[in-house]
């Protein structure tokens, strides 16, 4: 009898997350009428190297180091087998949007012109019925007025990661001599600013230790039109650094600040997320709510993988054992790892269940849950920085004079009720 793809890519010293890879039965949930939720966001790894050496980055300082084994660069072959099996999928689920991020490493290490090939084919392959909306998620480095013309003239945004607004905020992302990388970086910002169109948003990693609401004001300051505040991505294997409750505690000055501003500020999108869930609306984030991940990943040698951020689990842990050039994107929807990502509260240990904020927080990120011989079915690692934030957003809520239709805290079972 085969052995299972997804246990082929397991290492010699047997099954790191046997929940859900050995105890999740796929079939019987298809059996019991238990439908995939089919990709909309594809991320393609476009380079396995990046020119930046961060020292929290938990791909390349991580646990898993299978890039070291990948091509530099997307090669064209794969490109557009890629691009094929996206057609496939679209037309097989008859799907009118999807996402598409050119991801790295650092994707702009390429030039624009491969960029835009692979967004091209990506495009040429979809059927009519369906558009892609197409950005690169870059450090910001190597990108010039030049490169920015010409990805702004083939359609494709431009996202931003970044720590916070100087050069002090930044002291984590330098080059691999030890250099700053700020200056490179400010150009970007300032480039975006002036082109709204092409801006998909600033993508920053919290770090305790920096000052929230200066990170915060900072960012601001370079006007994206969304900004999206990342937990650092850890476990029960590896916590996060410093005492319980410090992430939440940050978050929440932010949010204090972010709440009070008189004037526009951005939309963050972590805070977006847990007001709509506590107004009861379904979530889109994998971060809170209990919403399906629609989300998969192609590296550099044409892997099928589970969501990038998996990878700072154990090595190997983004592994499917499936490729495009011998596997339609539907082949993945039926992994275990992708599975547990879309059966909402069936994946949640029991302290989530029985927890009232479970619609709102979900169990948090996916990844957050892991423990090494067990698995993902835990509760998040951020538990006790996640609970706060949501009970104080909720409080937020309440003192809003004219409540929002839907807001109802007199409504025992419902989320914002279920705060306080």
């Amino acid at each position: 009898m085969r052995e299972p793809e997804h246990l082929r890519v397991l290492g010699p010293d047997g099954c790191p997350a046997p929940w859900p890879l050995l105890q999740l039965d796929v079939p019987g949930l298809r059996r019991a009428g238990r439908a995939p939720t089919p990709f909309r966001q594809f991320v393609l790894k476009t380079s396995s190297r990046c020119n930046l050496a961060c020292d929290y980055c938990y791909l390349y300082e991580g646990p898993d180091q299978t890039w070291r084994s990948r091509p530099v660069q997307l090669p064209s072959r794969t490109a557009l087998h890629t691009a094929a099996r996206i057609g496939e999928h679209v037309r097989t689920h008859r799907l009118g949007a999807i996402r598409v991020d050119l991801h790295g490493g650092e994707p702009l290490l390429l030039g624009p012109g491969p960029l835009i090939g692979l967004a091209q084919a990506v495009r040429e392959a979809l059927p009519p019925w369906c558009t892609a909306q197409v950005s690169v998620q870059t450090n910001g480095t190597l990108l010039t007025e030049r490169v920015l013309d010409r990805l702004a003239g083939a359609g494709i945004g431009v996202g931003l990661s970044l720590d916070g607004g100087t050069a002090a905020l930044n002291r984590h992302r330098t080059d691999h001599a030890g250099r700053s990388s700020w200056p490179a970086v400010l150009r970007a910002a300032r480039l975006l600013a002036g082109r709204p169109g092409s801006y998909a948003g600033i993508l920053t990693t919290i770090d305790v230790e920096s000052d929230p609401v200066e990170v915060y004001r900072s960012l601001a300051a370079l006007a994206p039109p969304v900004l999206d505040l990342l937990l650092p991505h850890a476990n029960w294997s590896a916590p996060p650094s410093g005492p319980a409750g410090r992430h939440g505690d940050w978050l929440i000055r932010v949010f204090d600040q972010w709440w009070a501003d008189p004037g526009p500020g951005p939309p963050i999108r972590l805070f977006h997320e847990i007001i709509g869930l506590l107004l009861g609306r379904p979530g889109t984030n994998e971060a809170v709510g209990l919403s399906p991940v629609a989300a998969v990943v192609v590296d550099t040698n044409g892997a099928i993988e589970q969501v990038d951020a998996i990878r700072s689990a154990y090595h190997g842990a983004g592994g499917t054992g499936l490729d495009v050039f011998h596997h339609p994107f539907d082949a993945a929807l039926d992994h275990p790892g992708v599975v547990a990502r879309q059966l909402g509260r069936d994946a949640l240990a029991r302290e989530c269940l029985e927890c009232p904020l479970v619609t709102v927080c979900g169990g948090g990120n996916y990844v957050h849950r892991f423990r090494h011989g067990e698995g993902f079915r835990n509760p998040s690692v951020y538990c006790t920085d996640l609970e706060p934030l949501i009970r104080h957003i909720a409080g937020a809520l309440s003192e809003v004079a004219g409540q929002p239709a839907g807001f109802r805290t007199d409504v025992p079972d419902s989320p914002v009720a279920q705060c306080f």
